[in-house]
């Protein structure tokens, strides 16, 4: 039985606690959060205990930790995680910093900790299934991957000002897509954006429609496009072009239901919400991190490097797009 701490009582940390409520082979122990009620609510709905996170850390009834607060206290949660002998699962970024990043992973590998970072994506089962056909073979030899990701409406302009930017908070998920579906690391960036859908966003320093090229040493070529606004709901598609054909993963739509009449043909709306639309995806995540805690597997993917590849090329696309040129990535 895995025992869990959970930080963080939000919208992701009530996912996630679901899961581990569902699982034979986990236990929601303690949940933390800033908001005493929060915390209080979501405990009392699991039958678990609040307590703080430094107690959480310390606890000998816990063997997991999974970190879902904002991500400023990601790094130093996964450290203090790792240095009281806790199996870690964090929402992504592991953070903003690449220097904290590399900081941390040293001290997970110093105490060989479990980490595994949440790009939940990679467990939705379309983009899944596109992978393993892609390792295949089915396709040959991958050439190009597309990634196309919009959400359905704007955050607040004040959100972007400490989210670090479009590129880092929003795109990396398709970053980290666009190197799981690739096998490949990216050697330069070239990132292109701005502000379209609302001033205000660009006002305080960030874009909200964004393109980026990147290329691996072999020549492989990824194009990535995000928007914050796409009035017909939350687009998530994926293409991969190969030597041999094409896969490509469309949207998931409300039902599969169709009219076909004079008029042509009329689909039900593309879901509109993430928690929706990778409800399924974030499930598989965490009951895959709590079979490799149990198993022993020290190395779940996604793990804490990829974690740190994804934010190279966010920061690299950051600067790309400040300076227009493109960007090299060591």
């Amino acid at each position: 039985m895995i025992r869990f701490g959970v930080i963080g009582a939000g919208r992701i940390g009530k996912v996630h606690s679901k899961t581990i409520a569902l699982n034979s082979k986990a236990k929601l122990s303690y949940i933390a959060d800033a908001m005493p009620a929060a915390a209080e609510a979501l405990a009392a709905q699991y039958g678990a205990k609040v307590a703080s996170v430094d107690e959480i850390m310390k606890a000998k009834d816990v063997d997991a930790v999974l970190i879902g607060s904002p991500t400023g206290f990601h790094a130093e949660q996964i450290q203090a995680a790792s240095n009281n002998g806790k199996s870690i699962m964090c929402e992504k970024p592991v953070s903003l910093s690449v220097e904290l990043i590399e900081q941390t992973l040293k001290v997970v590998e110093k105490n060989k900790s479990t980490l595994m970072i949440g790009f939940n994506r990679r467990f939705d089962p379309n983009f899944g299934e596109l992978e393993q056909r892609i390792r295949k073979g089915v396709i040959g030899d991958v050439e190009l991957v597309t990634v196309i990701s919009r959400d359905p409406n704007p955050p607040p302009a004040d959100y972007v000002k400490g989210s670090g930017g479009l590129f880092r908070d929003m795109m990396i998920h398709d970053l980290d897509m666009a190197r799981f579906l690739m096998g490949e690391e990216f050697v330069v960036v070239h990132a292109l954006g701005s502000a379209l859908v609302d001033k205000a966003i660009g006002v305080a320093g960030d874009v909200d429609t964004a393109a980026v090229q990147m290329q691996t040493a072999s020549g492989r070529i990824a194009v990535i496009t995000n928007s914050r606004r796409a009035t017909y709901g939350y687009d998530q598609r994926m293409e991969v072009h190969g030597s041999k054909g094409m896969l490509s993963a469309r949207n998931v739509h409300n039902t599969t239901v169709e009219v076909h009449n004079a008029e042509g043909t009329k689909a039900d709306p593309i879901q509109n919400f993430f928690l929706e639309r990778y409800g399924a995806a974030y499930a598989h995540e965490l009951n895959t991190f709590i079979a490799a805690v149990e198993s022993g597997d020290r190395n779940p993917k996604p793990s804490g490097f990829d974690g740190l590849q994804a934010q190279k090329l966010a920061d690299a696309a950051t600067v790309s797009w400040q300076t227009g040129k493109p960007v090299k990535v060591a």
